[in-house]
Order: C-alpha cells, then structure tokens, then sequence
C-alpha cells in the first residue's frame, strides 16, 4: 500500500542509515577484555553450546585497532582504570561498550578503595548487563539489545545531536553520591540483641 507496490520489481526503499545500521550490526568485533570470573562466562559464548558466531562476533580481537565493541567483564582495579581507557581510545570509531557483571556496573561486593565503582567512571557505557556472574545467555540478549542500537543510530549532524542529548541528559542527572540511602548500614547496632538460643 505504498510506493514500493508501485516500484518495479526488485527495488526497495530505505535509507543510508538504516543500511548502514544493518551493516554495522553484523561486522561488530569484540575486543579481548576479560578482568575476572565474568570472562569465563564470555569465553563461553564463543563456544558451540552458545555459538556467537550466528552473529559474526565469534573473532575476539586481540588489539583495540580492529575491534568495534569493548566487553568489560569483571571487576576494574584502579591500576587497571587507565588501561581500559587507553584501550578504549585506542579503539576506531564508532565503538561500543558492554558493562558485564555487577562488579563492572557497579563495583559489585567490592565496596572499596581497590576497585572503581562502575567502569562509566572510565568510559561511556552503551549496555549494563547486570549478573554474578551473568550467563552467557544474558550475554546474548545484551549483544541483541546492542544489535538494536547499532540498527537505529544516527549518522552525521544526527548523531552528534544524538551524542549531545544523551550527553546533558547524563550532566543533570543526580549524582549516586547525591541520592538518598536505600538501606542503613548500622541499623544492626542500634537493634536490640536477639534471643539467645544457646541460653
């Protein structure tokens, strides 16, 4: 019911950036960035049971220089802050970034000084994939997910306004440091003491 019934056959109508979206999805090459016991979990994605190369993603590259999508999995020390982000510099445009694991998202159970706390300290995050560790299924639909925004992004002057939006939307938003707690921590303290069963 529109202009293509009335096309000769063999024509289609679309446009650039939904073909270069459509491209872009299937040649992603993830780099090899595996921090801890998440990487276990991507590794297995490479494997028949999961088969990542349905999608053409089954080459891990092993230099930032051709590879499109960064994978953290696991924990980022500050010692290894600075390398996430040479890594990531390193990497050409247009790239893309998967959070994986809670410890990558958010520090995890490491609540210290060790370890940052979310790698979107570091470098800007396309994807959260929460888990401890994530299956490798929920791999997958974060990769699927990702699919989708390569798929609708914006070229030229529309995805540097797209950049800018998502850029001031991030600015004033309020800082986690900001937010109210969700729980006390020393509510255990001011408790009275429980029964002893022991007694």
């Amino acid at each position: 019911m529109g202009l293509e019934e009335k096309l000769p056959a063999g024509f289609a109508l679309t446009t650039l950036e939904n073909v270069v979206g459509y491209m872009r999805k299937g040649s992603i090459w993830p780099a090899t960035f595996g921090l801890a016991c998440c990487a276990i979990e991507m590794m297995a994605v490479g494997t028949p049971d999961y088969d990542i190369a349905r999608f053409g993603m089954e080459r891990f590259a092993a230099t930032p220089r051709q590879a499109d999508l960064m994978i953290v999995a696991g924990r980022v020390s500050q010692k290894m802050a600075p390398v996430v982000r040479q890594v990531y510099d390193q990497m050409p445009n247009p790239k893309w970034v998967i959070s994986m694991g809670v410890c990558a998202s958010s520090g995890g159970m490491f609540n210290n000084y060790a370890i940052v706390q979310g790698v979107d300290h570091v470098i800007p995050v396309d994807i959260y994939l929460p888990g401890c560790p994530p299956r490798p299924e929920m791999l997958l639909n974060a990769i699927i997910e990702l699919h989708g925004q390569i798929q609708h992004s914006k070229l030229g002057v529309n995805r540097v306004a797209a950049a800018r939006a998502a850029e001031a939307a991030a600015l004033s938003a309020t800082p986690t440091s900001q937010m109210a707690p969700t729980h006390d921590h020393f509510a255990h303290i001011a408790a009275p003491a429980g029964k002893n069963l022991l007694a």
